[in-house]
């Protein structure tokens, strides 16, 4: 593995735009921190309305081309990406454990995850296919056929700086559209590393093009507004997607929306205790609780509640807080004070409406954005913590008195991401599938999430899916075509 200054001092400073490493025209930068020492790590481009407007160029100056290119070649193309990926997976994980602060065993977990998406869609590349059939009244032939929606304009989150990457820009060029994608201004790094990735694959220029900027509003709005732009890709708070939803309508753009979360964990009196408790640790803690899909609301039934909080509780207090590139690290700090802030304002507003703190509850006392793992047990109903995204590593139990009431409470949100639920009872399960209203749910397992499935929620959580199946069809338009009998 690079030293940390030898990593950095390799990742690109400049904007990527039609094959090239440019200077941002603003004359300002973006100084990206690391969130456990605060310090600034590097210093980077930061794009104007101008810069905004020569990758929106670059890209739809490529598109033809793109479009026109060989599914196969697009999918080996993605498949070399993949493979140096696998070769540079030690300096992609150090990277983000730099910019964003997560433990490097989950930096490296994140690799894998990431790395998925690129296979899975070099191997999607091939399989779009159409129909051809006679219609109904045996008049002509019907033809169903795919083609590129067009240049797509990819805004990704800090969270998981890799694997949002290659979620929309492996379907992207597996479908042959070409691409902007704007990081988030938190962590740039890992982007910019990707994209000259993909330019050592061999990745044609304008094909896809790199903004970094601190003025987001003001640089993507251009973009958004302009007519060569066919489709809108957003992963993020649900109010700035319900935002670029309105602006998007304007052009009627196709939009892919991955939005907030609020997901409730559903553990019966039934359930497997020892591996509820696991489950709860990764659906909770994974990334430090900073994920749309973390365990927000932890549902016990009144019979376990007690025994599953004191089994939690002994393994977050067994947990090491500290800088991720530190050996044995399994709490890393937050992205930045402000998420300190929320976190401890949503835990002192359930304290004070009558929750009681197990353990944590309050900031570490050390250099960096650190936050206590934390478990708080008997939630009120009506608590801050209960209705909003917590973005931090705090468990909340309130207790349920049978099956009806637990739905009750798991859809009591205007959130609908993702759901889990413990139970040995398979009926049950299979009712929950039913009535839990999420877009996606895991049975007794506390990580959901793969390539090859969809990705993707209901209600406020958003719209279209990435991944799977569904995941390249978000970058695709449907043609169908009559060919009557009188002209063959």
């Amino acid at each position: 593995m690079s030293s940390e200054s030898e990593l950095l001092a390799r990742v690109p400073d400049r904007l990527f735009i039609g094959g090239e490493w440019v200077a941002s025209t603003s004359g300002r930068s973006i100084e990206v921190r690391d969130p456990s020492t605060g310090l600034v790590i590097k210093t980077i481009a930061d794009a104007s309305v101008a810069d905004a407007a020569s990758a929106m160029d670059a890209a739809a100056h490529a598109q033809a081309s793109w479009a026109a290119t060989a599914p196969r070649v697009r999918g080996e193309l993605l498949r070399g990406a993949f493979d140096l990926l696998q070769e540079r997976a030690d300096d992609f994980a150090l990277l983000m454990t730099l910019e964003m602060g997560k433990p490097l065993a989950e930096a490296r977990g994140e690799v894998t995850y990431g790395g998925e998406f690129l296979r899975w869609f070099s191997e999607e590349a091939v399989r779009i296919s159409g129909r051809f059939g006679r219609n109904p009244e045996g008049t002509g032939r019907m033809i169903v056929t795919h083609k590129p929606v067009g240049p797509s304009f990819l805004i990704t989150p800090w969270n998981f700086p890799l694997a949002m990457a290659t979620r929309k820009i492996g379907p992207a060029l597996a479908a042959g559209c070409t691409s902007i994608i704007k990081p988030a201004e938190l962590t740039p790094l890992t982007t910019l590393y990707f994209a000259k990735l993909l330019q050592d694959a061999g990745l044609p220029a304008g094909v896809v093009n790199v903004l970094t900027t601190s003025t987001s509003k003001e640089v993507s709005s251009p973009i958004i507004a302009d007519p060569r732009l066919r489709k809108l890709s957003f992963t993020g708070s649900t109010p700035v997607g319900v935002a670029l939803l309105k602006q998007a309508s304007e052009n009627v753009l196709r939009t892919s929306m991955e939005l907030g979360g609020n997901a409730p964990f559903l553990v019966f009196e039934d359930a497997d205790l020892d591996k509820a408790v696991d489950g709860a640790m990764i659906a909770k803690f994974r990334n430090i609780g900073q994920a749309c899909t973390a365990a927000n609301r932890f549902i016990v039934h009144e019979s376990v509640a007690e025994e599953f909080a004191a089994k939690v509780t002994e393994r977050v207090r067994a947990l090491t807080i500290g800088r991720g590139t530190e050996e044995g690290v399994g709490i890393g700090p937050l992205i930045n004070d402000g998420a300190v802030d929320k976190a401890d304002e949503l835990v002192q507003d359930a304290l004070s409406r009558g929750a009681k703190l197990v353990t944590g509850g309050s900031r570490v006392d050390r250099d960096g954005s650190f936050y206590q793992p934390t478990v708080l047990i008997d939630v009120v109903a009506g608590s801050d913590i209960l209705r909003q995204e917590i973005f931090g590593p705090v468990i909340t139990i309130i207790p349920f008195s049978d099956e009806a009431d637990a739905v009750a409470k798991a859809n009591d949100t205007e959130y609908g991401l993702v759901s889990y639920a413990f139970t040995q009872d398979l009926a049950r399960g299979l009712r929950l599938i039913d009535s839990l209203d999420t877009g996606m749910m895991g049975l007794n397992v506390g990580v959901v999430s793969n390539a090859a499935a969809p990705f993707g929620g209901v209600k406020q959580s958003g719209v279209g899916r990435e991944g799977g199946l569904e995941g390249i069809h978000e970058y695709l338009e449907t043609k169908y075509v009559l060919v009557p009998d009188s002209s063959l």
